[in-house]
């Protein structure tokens, strides 16, 4: 009896199991989310880490090294073809992987091949190709569409904005955490006040309607739902274009209500283009780039196009003086003049 006793408090006073050390890509994802790298970027390092580790038969990569690293990278320029930014993007993962999650700070981290980026001109829509797009388009995804090409904005710009970031009595659209983490300011078009303001009568219905089941709270950033968790259920602070269904948060696993997928909305566009025969490859990006196009074509100052897009160095913005033919490629040939 006395035995079984000393057994069972044994028991209760041994230390408990230790938990297993967490994998590798949850430490590279920790890694990330600490330094507030975005979900799409935190996706993309993962799968490359994950490519990287089963191209070389799934070896730790602890064990490996600038050869390994080198080797992989070569395969995805020769053997896969990939184009430099890519590449790039794959070395940008490895080297985080390298640095940040496993501590290594080797001399061939700095050495690994950079792929080099040779500039392209921007494919670039004509006004009649814009319509023509926009007959093809309607719905959310026209709006959408319409909001990209008359502001200028990013597609991820444009499905993060929240209900407070449309100022309808200044005309104006405030872009938060934009690219490279900047906000800034952009037009709201006057022909965009009537139909986003209906559109955002059907959303604020939408919202109604999760409140009184009970799911209404949007995702918040950075610590916000803790120091206010009111606010993720205040009208303001919701998705401008929010999805029709709610799933799953990818980080946190709650049932929420996001905004639209970047690939539904890359779908119709492409749809569209179909439909309507355009030649040029099309894109919700080709809509940023010809809202820069026709601004300098209609002979507005290129810093203020700058500020529109959000571009950090002007030389970025000047890519479409290029496509306009200014400088000196807009003189006229000789051959014109026999």
């Amino acid at each position: 009896m006395f035995g079984e006793i000393r057994q069972t408090v044994g028991r209760r006073m041994a230390a408990p199991e230790e938990a297993p050390p967490p994998r590798l890509l949850d430490r590279l994802r920790e890694q990330l989310r600490v330094r507030h790298y975005s979900l799409r970027t935190e996706d993309a390092y993962a799968d490359w880490v994950r490519r990287f580790i089963f191209f070389h038969g799934k070896r730790h990569p602890q064990e490996l090294g600038a050869p390994e690293v080198q080797a992989f990278l070569s395969h995805l320029a020769v053997d896969r073809q990939v184009s430099p930014s890519t590449q790039n993007q794959a070395k940008a993962a490895l080297l985080f992987l390298y640095r940040e999650v496993l501590a290594v700070d080797l001399p061939w981290l700095t050495e690994v091949i950079q792929a080099k980026r040779q500039p392209r001109l921007p494919v670039v829509l004509t006004p009649g190709e814009v319509r023509a797009l926009f007959d093809q388009m309607e719905g959310v995804m026209g709006l959408v569409a319409q909001v990209l090409y008359g502001t200028g904005m990013r597609l991820m710009e444009v499905l993060c904005l929240r209900v407070k970031d449309l100022e309808f009595e200044r005309h104006e659209i405030v872009v938060r955490n934009g690219k490279g983490g900047r906000d800034r300011v952009t037009m709201l078009p006057d022909r965009l006040v009537v139909p986003l303001r209906a559109h955002l009568e059907r959303v604020r219905a939408l919202h109604e309607k999760d409140l009184a089941e009970g799911s209404c709270e949007v995702q918040l950033p950075d610590a916000l739902a803790v120091k206010s968790p009111a606010t993720a259920r205040a009208w303001g602070w919701q998705w401008a274009f929010p999805s029709a269904l709610r799933s799953a948060d990818p980080r946190s696993g709650l049932i929420r209500r996001h905004h639209l997928h970047p690939e539904s909305v890359q779908k119709a566009v492409r749809l569209a283009a179909r439909a309507a025969e355009l030649v040029k490859p099309v894109s919700p990006h080709v809509l940023r780039h010809s809202f820069a196009t026709h601004l300098l074509a209609a002979g507005h100052d290129i810093r203020t196009v700058q500020e529109l897009l959000g571009h950090k160095d002007v030389a970025t913005t000047m890519i479409y003086t290029h496509v306009l033919n200014r400088g000196g490629r807009g003189v006229p040939s000789p051959l014109d003049g026999l």
